[in-house]
């Protein structure tokens, strides 16, 4: 196996990305990685001939009150872990590189991007619009890979990879969890060990769900309340939404029909989780 090439400068990567066969896939992420990002990397290197990575925090999606200072960050662990992966070039840009002075050019997605995260995280999907519309750009890989956890993500990001004509093929994967059930994230560093057991009620509320759902309940509202009641019987949780919406549009629904998407967002202590099922 080759070993990884790592890059900084946007004229850097476009040399280095010059030399790579097609298909090349594509794995963005905001580094400390977890098996979640590196079953990305290795899903690209499956099927794609040159497999691309990017590290960037992008302060342009947190919030005010958001937690950029103290995101975690680990670069020599992460190069070793898309190293094993497989990856042939991994591109850290510092926030110069992708927002140099005088940068006042964003990228919004109006409707998708407006309820959820989007109603609690204002600016939120314009920072990661944004910054994927400029990755991809930099990149411009064939395929490009997103965890299915960050479901309203993957949405805005199909939606504008189709609206602004990228010649790209969004490959959403499946979330990868913790054996207890706990989506990986980088933010679960931030929980206390009891906090950590107290997160746990996040999979079992999904799946009491899905299990109400496939027995037949097809009443949202319903679907909502059962996800909703399991987390307000954990002390240390708090509930900040509860969605049961359409797969495509995020518009809630009244009555499950088709393909419906059952996610929320849930305070564990202080740490902000989010995950969710696809059902139907």
């Amino acid at each position: 196996m080759a070993a990884l090439r790592t890059v900084t400068t946007l004229q850097e990567l476009r040399q280095a990305r010059e030399a790579l066969p097609a298909p090349v896939g594509f794995v963005p992420t905001m580094g400390y990685l977890h098996e979640g990002h590196i079953s990305l990397a290795r899903r690209a290197r499956q099927e794609c001939a040159g497999v691309v990575a990017s590290i960037f925090v992008n302060p342009a999606q947190f919030g005010p009150n958001e937690d950029l200072a103290k995101y975690p960050r680990d670069l020599p662990r992460d190069l070793s872990l898309l190293e094993a992966a497989g990856v042939d070039l991994a591109w850290t840009p510092t926030p110069e590189v992708m927002y140099p002075p005088g940068f006042q050019t964003w990228v919004t997605v109006d409707g998708l991007a407006a309820p959820l995260e989007g109603a609690q995280r204002p600016g939120h999907f314009r920072g990661v619009a944004t910054v994927v519309a400029k990755l991809f750009n930099a990149v411009a890989p064939q395929k490009a890979y997103f965890g299915q956890k960050d479901a309203q993500q993957a949405a805005v990001i199909r939606r504008m990879t189709g609206d602004l004509d990228f010649p790209i093929e969004i490959v959403v994967c499946p979330t990868v969890r913790e054996a207890d059930g706990l989506a990986m994230s980088s933010r679960n560093s931030y929980l206390s060990p009891d906090e950590r057991q107290a997160a746990t009620v996040i999979f079992r509320a999904l799946s009491a769900a899905k299990a109400a759902c496939d027995n037949g309940e097809r009443d949202a509202e319903t679907l909502r309340r059962v996800v909703s009641g399991m987390i307000e019987g954990e002390p240390l949780a708090r509930m900040q939404y509860v969605s049961c919406a359409d797969y495509d549009t995020l518009e809630e629904l009244q009555t499950v029909t088709g393909k419906a998407l059952l996610s929320m967002a849930v305070f564990v202590g202080k740490t902000r989780l989010i995950d969710n099922f696809v059902l139907g």
